[in-house]
């Protein structure tokens, strides 16, 4: 220990770090995501309802598992997470909900589907074309991704699942993730994304100025609708 002093080291306790203040409109925030006009309208309409979030890169190999959900092997992008919604949709959603007219989707503020993020409303208003949908965006207010059900519905039980297996391969990640069930009900799928995804991508002015992006009067920042190239007036 002397040795250790003599040279510059010393004891560090372990430090833990807020996620960011509480928004003065948080729980205003979670009150419009929840109640009669989006949300709830939404399942009493019979329309699609879906949460967006991403995990940290997992290492691929004989290490032990102690992260989290994974299905992708590029970079975590604001093209990867829009593609992966249309990828749900092609393979699950249009079965599921043959007369949708919307598809409202809650996702945290910060990261790919940031509600700053120029890409991402740049990729979802090509999700609205492609899909025909008009799409209703409600952000989950700063500091509170971890209020995100998908936390507690979906990854808290993938991480049990694939606790402590090695994960040797995507096929075994698949698996893993696809094989999660709980005595509830819930069943899990998953697909492997093998395309790469470049970060960085500059948004001009010109692109940023042709979605179609209706804001709300209450944090038009958080909330907003995003219409089909087609409907644009």
């Amino acid at each position: 220990m002397r040795i250790l002093k003599v040279r510059g080291y010393s004891l560090q306790a372990n430090r833990k770090t807020r996620e960011g203040a509480d928004h003065p409109d948080r729980d205003a925030q979670f009150a419009h995501i929840n109640e009669t006009e989006t949300v709830k309208a939404q399942i009493t309409a019979g329309q699609p309802v879906i949460s967006v979030d991403t995990k940290k890169r997992e290492l691929v190999g004989d290490f032990k598992a102690v992260g989290r959900g994974c299905v992708g092997i590029s970079r975590d992008t604001s093209t990867f997470a829009v593609k992966s919604i249309l990828s749900w949709w092609e393979h699950l959603g249009k079965v599921r909900y043959p007369n949708a007219k919307t598809l409202m989707i809650t996702a945290d503020c910060g990261g790919s589907n940031s509600s700053r993020t120029k890409l991402w409303k740049v990729e979802l208003q090509r999700l609205a074309d492609a899909i025909g949908l008009e799409i209703i965006v409600c952000h989950f207010p700063p500091g509170t991704s971890k209020w995100n059900k998908i936390e507690h519905r979906l990854f808290s039980f993938i991480s049990t699942n694939w606790r402590g297996k090695p994960l040797i391969s995507h096929e075994v990640i698949i698996n893993l993730i696809a094989g999660t069930t709980t005595t509830s009900g819930l069943t899990v799928y998953a697909q492997l994304d093998e395309h790469e995804y470049p970060k960085g991508i500059e948004v001009t002015d010109e692109q940023l100025a042709a979605v179609n992006i209706n804001r709300e009067t209450f944090h038009g920042d958080w909330n907003y609708r995003i219409t089909p190239s087609e409907t644009k007036s």
